[in-house]
């Protein structure tokens, strides 16, 4: 357990958690917060983070208490890793499983020699489109409320989510990519409703779809969205592809075998209370 003087920790506190699933990064920051401030007796103390997970996304967050928050932006800047689950044969307007599936695609070109083919050429520096269902900025707006308008209204219309070209890309840099397991059906979970608070997140039920799966090992740079990662490998295999899952496994230089869970950080600040 830390101290209860935020003093005796003057460059800080980087706290490495692993981001549980269907939570939201400022979910978990709140939560954190919350139990940092009565720890420390302070009812402004700063607290933030360095590189936002999806809501699906689960592994390392790192949550900077105090003084730390000056870091965010330098750790943020640092390499990551991550382990996607890709499913290939379908697409969802936010190239994960936050939307239901809008279109099924062929999979004559998906197999695990193509895939192993095609992987070499997205490593190096490349420019990618951000799905609009993100937190980048549009014109001072967030793209993924441009994106919920634009889908209300396709909808509304009867038609298919086009999302247009309202995002430019971005420079990015994939330092490897290696395929860890390729499964020629993917047969997903039943979706567990969501519920106040915790796990309040949607989830997309695709079962009975034809799927298949590959769970893929990617380093990268700062601003990388595997979720586009995923859009254009389907595109490359001549098919469609969103994830099905994603685990950050390195960020900031911390791996995550040193991520701690929520229950975990919490009992630190003298908390484990919902």
């Amino acid at each position: 357990m830390f101290s209860r003087d935020i003093a005796d920790y003057p460059d800080g506190i980087v706290l490495p958690v692993d981001k549980p699933y269907r939570w939201t990064s400022a979910d978990l920051v709140r939560k954190i917060k919350r139990a940092a401030c009565r720890h420390f007796g302070k009812k402004n103390l700063k607290v933030g983070h360095a590189g936002t997970l999806d809501p699906l996304a689960t592994g390392i967050l790192l949550v900077c208490i105090g003084a730390a928050t000056r870091r965010a932006e330098e750790l943020q800047a640092s390499p990551k890793q991550y382990i996607a689950g890709v499913c290939f044969g379908a697409t969802t307007p936010s190239y994960d499983l936050e939307k239901d599936i809008d279109r099924i695609c062929p999979l004559d070109g998906v197999s695990e020699e193509r895939l192993r083919a095609v992987l070499p050429s997205f490593v190096g520096e490349q420019m990618q489109v951000a799905p609009l269902f993100s937190a980048k900025s549009v014109d001072g707006v967030r793209a993924y409320e441009t994106a919920r308008k634009l889908l209300r209204e396709a909808q509304a219309r009867g038609e298919s989510f086009d999302p247009g070209d309202i995002l430019q890309s971005a420079r990015i840099n994939v330092y490897g990519c290696e395929l860890l397991k390729y499964d020629e059906r993917f047969d997903a979970p039943e979706p567990v409703e969501p519920t106040e608070g915790r796990g309040r997140i949607k989830v997309a039920d695709v079962r009975g779809a034809e799927l298949r799966h590959a769970d893929i090992l990617i380093d990268c740079s700062k601003g990388t969205y595997i979720r586009a990662f995923a859009r254009d490998l389907g595109e490359a295999l001549g098919s469609g592809a969103f994830l099905g899952s994603l685990r950050r496994t390195r960020n900031g230089g911390y791996d995550i075998s040193e991520a701690l869970s929520l229950d975990d950080a919490l009992a630190l600040l003298g908390s484990n209370q919902e």
